[in-house]
């Protein structure tokens, strides 16, 4: 004979109860950040001229830019590759993971008067600033990928499916990323000297300008213990499909940013003793 264990009344309350507190708690935080998203856009760009539409002009104009000299230079990289698609996969992607980490660097310093809202945490400021970054970045790919392809100067891509997972697995890079860069800023004046350094350094070994596939087997190997590499490889191959032969473990790259993201969320949580509101 079996004996069927029913939730008391009190269980199912408290059940409910929790459930309920928790979504309270959700729908509080996406509004603090929705508030921040909306403070930094104005502290950053005010209320004149054309505002925030910087927050993706200025990506758009660096990418076709990039693309005009490239096109101008007529440098194909020895490739049959479309010049103007090859760099807005690359220097998009570069964009994201970049501008987010810039941004993180200091930015709790400044809002440290909105620390005496008890909603309002550090984790809070960090991520207002990644989301700002990642519509952007987000906004221009999709904004010049649609007139590119109107132009003619570019074929649609051939699996928009990878080339999302792709561009979705980089804002996650990003966001780890930035993360932790923030959160070390704060308890160091040297992270913010030395990150912007770093940041060129990576600029040409991101893989925005060449393939992996191009290099030599002891390079690739090397290069592919980079994240951001394999993020890019995707993107491409979701762009120009069987015209390329992409190096990257989505595996891997899931993992990579599980690992910062710990990492970044756990510094995040340290600095709470070192920041103080005014």
């Amino acid at each position: 004979m079996q004996t069927r264990l029913h939730p008391t009344p009190a269980a199912e309350g408290l059940g409910s109860e929790f459930s309920g507190s928790l979504l309270r708690s959700a729908l509080i935080q996406l509004r603090v950040i929705h508030a921040l998203v909306l403070r930094e856009v104005i502290t950053r760009y005010g209320r004149h001229n054309i505002g925030f539409a910087w927050l993706f002009l200025e990506p758009m104009l660096f990418t076709c830019g990039i693309a005009t000299l490239w096109t101008m230079a007529k440098m194909t990289h020895g490739s049959s590759l479309p010049i103007v698609a090859f760099a807005l996969t690359g220097y998009s992607s570069i964009l994201l993971w970049r501008n987010c980490s810039n941004r993180c660097v200091k930015a709790i310093e400044p809002n440290l008067c909105l620390m005496f809202h008890r909603n309002v945490t550090a984790l809070d400021v960090l991520l207002g600033r990644v989301v700002l970054e990642v519509i952007g970045a987000s906004v221009s790919l999709t904004v010049l990928s649609l007139v590119f392809i109107s132009l003619g100067w570019m074929a649609p891509p051939s699996n928009i499916l990878i080339a999302l997972q792709g561009w979705v697995m980089l804002a996650w890079f990003a966001l780890s990323l930035s993360l932790l860069i923030g959160a070390l800023s704060e308890r160091s004046e040297l992270v913010d000297r030395v990150w912007h350094i770093f940041t060129y350094l990576l600029f040409p070994l991101s893989g925005a300008a060449f393939l992996v596939e191009w290099l030599p087997s002891a390079a690739q190997k090397a290069l592919l213990w980079l994240p951001m590499f394999h993020g890019v490889e995707m993107l491409r191959s979701g762009f120009f499909g069987g015209l390329i032969h992409p190096h990257y473990d989505a595996g891997y790259f899931a993992v990579a940013n599980l690992s910062l993201m710990f990492l970044g969320l756990a510094a995040t949580r340290q600095i709470r003793q070192h920041v103080q509101p005014e």
